[in-house]
């Protein structure tokens, strides 16, 4: 796993989300128990995966305990894209004890996105 969190090149690394990849996705992610994990599916050349970068960031640091949360870039990771079915970014997964729970597409507010993760951060 790779916990860079610059904004290299352009890209939409969320500050203090870790970096995941189709090699770790596994390990990262269909292997975290006890709480869920977020998942973004981003690109570098995606506007709206920008906008939600920081939101992601508050997230990330104010739900720690309940709530682990990861990207994932599309465009250099095609085995969990194709895997899940993701078409459009940003693509919000859910899983939990590796299967995918909820899946919200597109950015959104950060008390739409907390609002949308009720459920999920209830039973962490």
């Amino acid at each position: 796993m790779n916990d860079r969190t610059d904004e290299r090149d352009g890209g939409v690394k969320a500050h203090g989300v870790a970096q995941v990849t189709d090699a770790d996705f596994e390990a990262e992610v269909l292997g975290e128990r006890g709480r869920p994990v977020l998942v973004e599916f981003t690109a570098d050349w995606c506007g709206p995966c920008r906008q939600l970068a920081p939101v992601l960031s508050s997230i990330a640091a104010e739900e720690a305990d309940r709530l682990k949360v990861v990207q994932i870039d599309a465009d250099s990771n095609p085995g969990a894209v194709t895997r899940y079915g993701v078409l459009s970014m940003p693509t919000l997964l859910v899983f939990r004890d590796g299967e995918p729970v909820q899946q919200m597409v597109g950015a959104r507010a950060k008390r739409r996105l907390l609002q949308e993760l009720e459920e999920q951060l209830a039973t962490a």
